[in-house]
C-alpha cells in the first residue's frame, strides 16, 4: 500500500512510480500536479494490530482484527510491504483449512490431474528442469559439492553430511524402479501445493489444478511425495527449533486418502517412500547450496539454507519414526 506513512518504514524507503501517477487532465511532458508517487519499501518490525474487512463469497462484508508482529525479514517486493505474523492464523489453519478439508480436496484435484493424463504418453514431454527429482543425480551432485567444498563450511557441517550418505541406497529406490519399468513413466506436476489448487468458494472442492509450467515426465510418487513435504510439516521450511518439526499424521492421511489417481500397487507400496525421498532431496539440495556459498536458494540470513537442510532432516526422520504408520 502506498498510504504507509514513512515513520513506520524502513530507512531505505523512497518515493518511487511518479509518472505511472500521472493524471491525463495535466499538460503532456509536465511533472504531476497532485501526486508525488508510491512510497515504496519494508515497513519497519513491530508490533502491529491487523484489522482486515473484506466480501465473502456472497458479497457479505466480513472482518476480523488480531495481534501480531512485523517480522524483520526482507520482502524484495513493491509497495508498502511487510511479512505479518498473526499468530491467530494458526487456529484458522487447523479450524478452517483442516475442518473444511481443503488438503484433502487439494489431494483430489493432483488425483485428478493424473487421472485425466494417466494414457498420455509422458515422454513425448519436454523435461522442463532436466533431472528435477532424479535423486541419483542430485545424490551425485551433493557429494561433488561436499568434495569441492567452496567455503570451507563442510567441516562445521559434518553431522548433516553423514545423515545423507546414511541414505543414499533410499536414492536409488524410484529411480531404478522408473528404469526397470516397475512403476510408470507420468505425467508430473511438479509442484504439487495447495496454493496450485483452485478451490470453488461455496464447496470448499478443488475446480482444477495451475501452474503447469513445471509439468514434465517422472513418477507420481514425485508429486505425492512433495505435497506430503509440504502439506504434512508442522513447522516452516527454515524453522530453526527443530522440536517444533514433525509430520504431522492427520495430514498425511488426510491428503493420501483423497489422492486416488491411478497408480498401481507398486506405486502405492512406495507412497511413503516417496514423502521421504522429496524430503531427503529438499534437504540435500539446501545443505549443497549452503555449501556452495548461497549461489541458487535466496538467504534472509546467516546460515539460512543450512536452517532448511536441518529442517528437512528432522522431517525424514521424524518420518522414519513413523514408517509402520506411513
Amino acid at each position: 500500500c502506498g498510504n504507509t506513512p514513512a515513520c513506520k518504514m524502513c530507512g531505505d524507503r523512497a518515493v518511487k512510480y511518479q509518472l505511472i501517477q500521472h493524471r491525463l487532465l495535466e499538460p503532456v511532458g509536465s511533472d504531476p500536479d497532485f501526486t508525488r508517487g508510491t512510497l515504496e519499501g519494508d515497513i519497519a518490525p513491530s508490533d502491529i494490530t491487523f484489522y482486515r474487512l473484506q466480501c465473502d463469497s456472497e458479497g457479505q462484508l466480513r472482518a476480523y482484527i488480531a495481534e501480531g508482529e512485523i517480522l524483520p525479514v526482507a520482502t524484495r517486493s513493491f509497495g508498502g510491504i511487510a511479512i505479518f505474523a498473526i499468530p491467530e492464523m494458526g487456529r484458522f489453519y487447523r479450524h478452517v483449512l483442516i475442518q473444511k478439508r481443503y488438503p484433502h480436496h487439494g489431494a483430489v484435484a493432483f488425483g485428478h490431474f493424473q487421472q485425466l493424463l494417466a494414457d498420455y504418453p509422458a515422454a513425448t514431454l519436454h523435461e522442463t528442469i532436466k533431472n528435477f527429482h532424479n535423486t541419483v543425480d542430485r545424490f551425485h551432485n551433493f557429494l561433488k559439492a561436499v568434495e569441492e567444498d567452496v567455503v570451507g563450511r563442510a567441516k562445521d557441517v559434518q553431522a548433516e553430511i553423514e545423515f545423507v550418505k546414511a541414505r543414499e541406497t533410499d536414492c536409488h529406490i524410484i529411480c531404478d524402479a522408473l528404469a526397470k519399468g516397475e512403476i510408470p513413466l507420468r505425467v508430473t506436476h511438479n509442484d504439487t501445493k495447495l496454493n496450485n489448487v483452485m478451490i470453488d468458494n461455496k464447496t470448499g472442492k478443488g475446480l482444477c489444478v495451475i501452474d503447469l509450467d513445471t509439468v514434465m515426465p517422472g513418477s507420481a510418487l514425485y508429486d505425492y511425495g512433495d505435497s506430503i513435504r509440504f502439506g504434512a510439516s508442522t513447522a516452516a521450511e527454515d524453522e530453526q527449533n527443530l522440536d517444533l518439526v514433525s509430520c504431522d499424521m492427520n495430514l498425511f492421511e488426510i491428503y493420501t486418502k483423497g489422492c486416488a489417481g491411478s497408480l498401481t500397487e507398486k506405486e502405492i507400496r512406495l507412497m511413503p517412500m516417496g514423502a521421504k525421498l522429496m524430503t531427503l532431496e529438499c534437504g540435500m539440495r539446501f545443505l549443497a547450496d549452503h555449501l556452495q556459498n548461497d549461489i541458487y536458494f535466496k538467504i534472509h540470513r546467516e546460515n539460512h539454507n543450512l536452517d532448511r537442510a536441518r529442517t528437512q532432516f528432522k522431517l525424514v526422520a521424524d518420518m522414519e519414526g513413523k514408517w509402520d504408520q506411513m
